[in-house]
């Protein structure tokens, strides 16, 4: 793409070239000031006295300068480039030699922009192979995702680096629960791009809500509501709408690229040229891709895919069982491995529960190879029962199978959890809490998993949850995988949430497990009046490391 021919060659003096207008403030208006001077020079790659429409691969670079600028964006039909610098790389796609015109803004304080234009004549020799073409497309609607299972499927490196996340390489699921892994992105046919940001939503109707993730001082852009959570350099779940865009394919300097219009993006917001190289597609159903950042201070990599991941493939690494109880003798639970809560706690149990904790048969009993904790209707409350391995079994990392059958009724919340041993010195949320199944009547068959720590106590908890249609009526395996890098939840040996651990977090130590039936409260809600009583059942508890 070319640069800017003659009249770049003479620094764009020319008034026809530097078109300053659509001032859209008084530049003396106080803290208000409008950029001047605005210079915008073009080099087309490839351009010299035998190419003077460039290389054919229609990459062209702009640099602008103006006096009181913050910012520039580069704005070609189907192209944004946002760039602090003022540097910004276009590709431009249509075969043959054509005219393109670029607008440029400067942005000042408070807002305020000085627009010029420039146009370039460049020539493209490019059309992309067909099985490319084939591989993004696929037949259908093919959907990619980020492979967030694979280690260095996000990362970073030095701005023009030739090593897949050279700096920088994520673990797997290291990024979970910051609102990338759930988005998925569509190359139709037709040149649109979609870009779902939340595909657990869309069942059983289509909902365009969702989160993304992105660089702080980038990501806003993006022009989204906001929200999210800063982390350091990041952005967590930025709220954003599912949204299309176009997109297409180039090739500067023969290396094969995708371009994304507007502020389209794939995996982590970076700004930029919205030009994604890619560096690798050697493997079926599998892409390596990088892109320079609208700061000029990174290239980011990231590893996509067009298969979901196989939750069948879930593999544990704990199989020596250490701990269990299978309530294979009738009566009270076995008081080697349980304690109990009892009365109604300090403000209902922290959470406006309704019920009081007793040891009573009618609450709590093993009978037939089951624990059932029964929650009752009693004198106008409720009873009901929980209980503890608190000082009898406590452990650090492994896995933790809960087979059960959860009870039904508006008001009712089983919860099957562990809570960290430090709780009474350190206090909660400082002790940690992860809560392996939650559910509650008011939202049947819906299981929630959660974690509970600094910055995410009471309805912040970081949370996921699925659907079992059968889970009042049927047992079904409730389980933890609690590892230094991660802890994944699942139902019936599915994962379907996983937490990155950490250093940083409290699930590096001594937790204690719990079985308890909650009546209302700030997440059971509202409990049923014909509501006489319910039970959750216990086949087994195991532990293995």
């Amino acid at each position: 793409m070319k640069n800017f021919k003659n009249i770049m060659r003479s620094c764009l003096i020319a008034t026809a070239l530097m078109v300053v207008g659509c001032q859209e403030d008084d530049p003396s208006a106080g803290d208000i000031i409008a950029p001047t001077n605005v210079v915008i020079t073009a080099e087309i790659v490839g351009e010299d006295a035998e190419n003077p429409y460039g290389d054919g691969s229609g990459t062209v670079n702009f640099t602008a300068t103006a006096n009181h600028a913050a910012s520039f964006r580069f704005i070609s039909p189907g192209v944004q480039v946002d760039a602090s610098n003022g540097l910004a790389s276009i590709a431009f796609s249509s075969l043959g030699v054509n005219t393109y015109q670029v607008v440029v803004l400067a942005f000042g304080t408070g807002g305020v922009s000085t627009t010029t234009t420039i146009d370039v004549e460049v020539l493209v020799t490019y059309a992309p192979p067909q099985d490319l073409i084939d591989k993004l497309v696929g037949t259908g609607n093919k959907t990619w995702r980020i492979k967030s299972e694979m280690k260095g499927h996000f990362g970073l490196g030095p701005i023009n680096g030739t090593v897949p996340a050279e700096w920088y390489s994520a673990g797997p699921e290291e990024k979970a629960g910051s609102g990338m892994y759930d988005d998925r992105y569509i190359f139709n046919i037709d040149g649109t791009f979609t870009h779902i940001t939340d595909n657990t939503n869309d069942d059983p109707t289509t909902n365009s809500e969702g989160t993304v993730f992105g660089r702080d001082g980038l990501i806003q852009q993006l022009g989204g509501v906001g929200g999210g959570e800063q982390q350091g350099a990041d952005i967590v779940n930025y709220v954003y709408d599912d949204y299309s865009a176009s997109w297409q394919l180039i090739a500067p300097s023969g290396k094969e690229t995708i371009v994304l219009s507007g502020t389209a993006f794939i995996g982590y917001y970076v700004g930029g040229s919205h030009q994604y190289q890619i560096f690798d597609r050697s493997e079926p159903n599998e892409m390596v891709l990088t892109t320079a950042d609208g700061n000029g201070e990174f290239n980011w990599w990231f590893i996509i895919t067009s298969e979901e991941p196989d939750a069948e493939n879930f593999n544990s690494i704990y199989n020596n069982l250490i701990w269990e109880d299978n309530f294979d003798t009738n009566g009270a639970p076995n008081p080697a491995n349980w304690t109990y809560d009892l009365g109604t706690g300090s403000n209902g149990w922290g959470n406006n529960e309704s019920q009081s904790y007793t040891d009573s048969p009618e609450n709590i009993k093993v009978e037939d190879g089951v624990l059932k904790i029964t929650a009752k209707a009693d004198n106008g409350g409720f009873t009901s029962s929980k209980i503890k391995t608190e000082n009898l079994f406590e452990f650090t990392y492994g896995r933790v199978e809960v087979r059960a059958k959860l009870p039904t009724g508006g008001g009712t919340w089983p919860a099957i959890w562990m809570l960290g041993a430090d709780y009474d010195t350190v206090g909660w949320p400082a002790s940690g809490e992860i809560d392996i199944m939650e559910h509650v009547g008011n939202d049947q068959n819906t299981i929630h998993s959660t974690l509970h720590f600094p910055g995410n106590s009471g309805g912040a908890g970081v949370t996921q949850s699925t659907t079992v249609s059968t889970a009042s009526t049927e047992f079904h395996i409730y389980s933890a995988e609690w590892t230094p890098e991660f802890i994944k939840f699942l139902v019936d040996g599915e994962v379907y949430h996983t937490f990155p651990n950490t250093s940083d977090t409290p699930f590096n130590k001594d937790f204690f497990l719990i079985l308890n039936l909650a009546m209302g409260g700030n997440f059971g809600g509202a409990i049923d009046s014909n509501f006489t009583e319910a039970a959750l059942e216990i086949d087994y508890v195991k532990v293995y490391q």
